[in-house]
């Protein structure tokens, strides 16, 4: 998204990709409004096909083991101030369909950065794996939650495990018409288990629980493992794990980085998860990071120097990252609790004012289009 980005505003850039070709692999994932007006901005026709090819929500729910509801939010509110809803989409079929609007020549694919050095004329020396290097005035480091260019940059941070394993699949079954549109995840029982449809017959879902980390699965006894630990939910839970290929069920440890005080020093900066990586309980991991691709595109172009830039990038953006942060690790503390929580955290969220959340809701989704260059 920040190739995109730069080619909009005219910024010359080369991304180097470690992937040897570009794949449909990976699950679904929710593009929030915030995200969506970013991709307006890029290119109203890339917001008309990436829509076209997942699912928009009309409610979002939070629910109990047994689908009853907890927190129920219509979107119409959200649709009438932004034009779009929040939407589910398959990851890979997004990156495709990216990958079709930039500029080929920019992308350099089975280049895994290993280490950068300064030169002295204040450029850099990157090296990758192969032992190819090149040159460059600045470097940008959207590596992801296990960085290596932020292990150079900040050797001192450090990962947080937030004691829960996540299992992530695509099931081919139709959910009903009634929950078509609907984003939700049933909590109780120590368990949580989110769903949503990201296509004609195609839908998403991920189960998390608490675990030790860095633990594997026995591929010949997953599903069976999985529908077990889930037997007590929704029959929904055990449909869409046993419509959903064994092979492709990815499981992964839950962590957040601890707060950084910069994401840059001098010409090199951080972005998305490697700047910022946040538990997925908000469902904004990947809209932050497109967030991110927008104000640092914009602030690159508006700036006399990189560093300039980058430090009107971190002073902008660290307050709400910051906050999503540690609220979405607060959340996924109360989403997996014991039964006493439980029944206070449901009738906190059960009572809460509509209006409030409606409040947050908007707040976590406008974006500051004053900053955009013409």
């Amino acid at each position: 998204m920040l190739a995109l980005c730069f080619e909009k505003l005219g910024i010359d850039y080369k991304l180097y990709e470690r992937a040897k070709k570009l794949e449909e692999i990976g699950s679904g994932i929710w593009l929030s409004p915030n995200a969506l007006q970013v991709i307006e901005w890029i290119n109203p026709k890339l917001l008309e096909e990436i829509q076209n090819a997942g699912n928009s929500f009309n409610r979002i729910l939070v629910a109990d083991h047994l689908l009853q509801p907890i927190s129920n939010s219509n979107q119409d509110f959200v649709k009438k101030r932004f034009g779009f809803t929040t939407m589910a989409i398959h990851r890979g079929k997004l990156q495709k369909i990216l990958y079709a609007y930039i500029t080929k020549e920019n992308i350099v694919l089975n280049k895994s950065f290993v280490r950068y050095a300064p030169n002295a004329n204040h450029s850099y020396k990157v090296t990758f794996q192969d032992n190819t290097t090149v040159d460059t005035q600045s470097l940008i480091g959207a590596d992801g939650i296990n960085s290596k260019v932020r292990k150079q940059l900040f050797p001192k941070s450090k990962l947080r495990y937030s004691g829960q394993t996540c299992w992530r699949g695509v099931a081919e079954f139709e959910v009903d018409d009634q929950l078509g549109p609907v984003g939700f995840t049933l909590w109780g029982k120590k368990l949580q288990f989110g769903v949503s449809k990201i296509e004609q017959g195609k839908t998403y879902w991920f189960a998390v629980k608490l675990s030790e980390p860095n633990q594997t699965d026995d591929r010949k006894t997953l599903k069976s493992k999985l529908c077990k630990m889930f037997s007590e939910f929704h029959p929904i839970v055990n449909e869409l794990i046993g419509r959903t290929e064994e092979a492709k069920i990815i499981r992964g440890d839950l962590s957040d980085l601890e707060l950084l005080n910069s994401w840059y020093h001098k010409n090199i900066c951080l972005t998305g998860d490697a700047a910022h990586s946040m538990t997925p309980d908000l469902g904004q991991g990947g809209a932050q990071a497109i967030e991110d691709a927008y104000y640092l595109a914009n602030f690159i172009k508006a700036s006399e120097d990189y560093e300039e830039a980058f430090h009107k990038f971190y002073t902008f953006r660290k307050a709400k990252v910051q906050k999503l942060v540690k609220q979405s690790r607060a959340t996924s503390k109360i989403a997996i609790t014991n039964r006493l929580l439980e029944i206070i955290r449901n009738f906190i969220l059960k009572y809460t004012p509509q209006k409030f959340m409606e409040r947050q809701m908007i707040e976590l989704y406008e974006i500051d289009k004053t900053v955009a260059n013409p």
